[in-house]
């Protein structure tokens, strides 16, 4: 469960100033927290976190001292305490409600997952331009036609949008999201979309991902790899 901001907490701006890297990693931390806070735990080590996100002790600390949690020695990191100024920092004590443009396969897996919720995020809308999917029931949404994108942003007070596009349309269906003020947006269209300085626009390429592990992969089955050098 994300904890629930306080008025002494610190504000959810200093994400802003965290090194791209931590950011990354403080999800990772976060994960582990909130499954520990499940089980009761109440205390939790640095070298624990470390081990949950693959990475070195060393890295936690340092990531950690940038959010001002130094932990206490012998004992490690408050779990409740840690967790609420992770998810402060993250910017998920505020209200993300989260739009889906796109009900194709990946679109409809992304409505139902039930995992969105429980980190911060409330899906509150999914469209497509099929008429034979519009009006259809997709877990607890109902697809609405994407003609009417700019009233169900609106409606639903839509903050962050999915982009679950072919590329032929994406560029156009992204430009109309600006253009209705939702300034978050993460695109698994497979193109580069263009958007103004102002938005925050995330791109995930599970094709690239792909072929950056096929690279990692073969290197691994054949070490000699490992010695060649550009030169060479």
């Amino acid at each position: 469960m994300i904890p629930v901001q306080t008025p002494g907490d610190q504000p959810a701006e200093q994400a802003r100033q965290l090194p791209p890297a931590t950011v990354s990693r403080l999800t990772l931390y976060l994960r582990t927290l909130n499954a520990l806070l499940a089980d009761g735990v109440e205390n939790v080590s640095s070298e624990a976190l470390a081990e949950s996100a693959g990475v070195g002790s060393a890295n936690v600390r340092k990531d950690l001292s940038h959010l001002g949690s130094y932990g206490t020695r012998g004992v490690g990191y408050e779990v409740a305490n840690l967790s609420r100024q992770i998810a402060q920092a993250l910017g998920l004590t505020h209200e993300w409600r989260v739009a889906i443009v796109g009900a194709g396969n990946l679109g409809r897996a992304l409505a139902r997952y039930a995992g969105f919720e429980s980190r911060g995020f409330d899906v509150v809308a999914l469209l497509d331009a099929d008429q034979l999917l519009v009006g259809n029931e997709i877990g607890w949404l109902r697809v609405s036609d994407v003609a009417h994108l700019e009233s169900v942003l609106a409606g639903t007070r839509a903050n962050m949008v999915v982009l679950a596009l072919p590329a032929a349309v994406a560029q156009s269906v992204c430009d109309r999201v600006v253009a209705a003020g939702v300034h978050s947006i993460l695109s698994f269209a497979p193109v580069a979309l263009s958007v103004p300085d102002n938005v925050n626009l995330r791109k995930v390429d599970m094709a690239t991902e792909l072929q950056i592990l096929a690279y990692h992969a073969q290197r691994l089955q054949d070490p000699t790899l490992e010695q060649d050098s550009p030169g060479t």
